[in-house]
């Protein structure tokens, strides 16, 4: 399993922190649709994906332990 963390309004749509789901093997863009379909986090464009504290493009492969992070927009002034 895998964890994914959540911040932001992505936090506040899933009600919690974090979800956990098998996610190794699969593409960070396989995984941002899966989300979309599967979760009610909604679209995921320009949404920026990091694994192991590292941002990473849609090709990147999720390893077996790999924590991944769902960073949205920021915004301010």
């Amino acid at each position: 399993m895998n964890k994914i963390m959540l911040f932001a309004q992505l936090k506040e749509d899933a009600g919690k922190s974090a979800i956990e789901t098998k996610a190794a093997g699969k593409t960070v863009g396989e995984l941002r649709d899966f989300l979309e379909k599967e979760t009610p986090l909604g679209n995921l464009d320009g949404i920026m994906i990091a694994v192991n504290e590292e941002f990473v493009k849609d090709d990147w492969i999720i390893g077996e332990k790999d924590v991944i992070a769902l960073i949205p927009p920021v915004s301010g002034g």
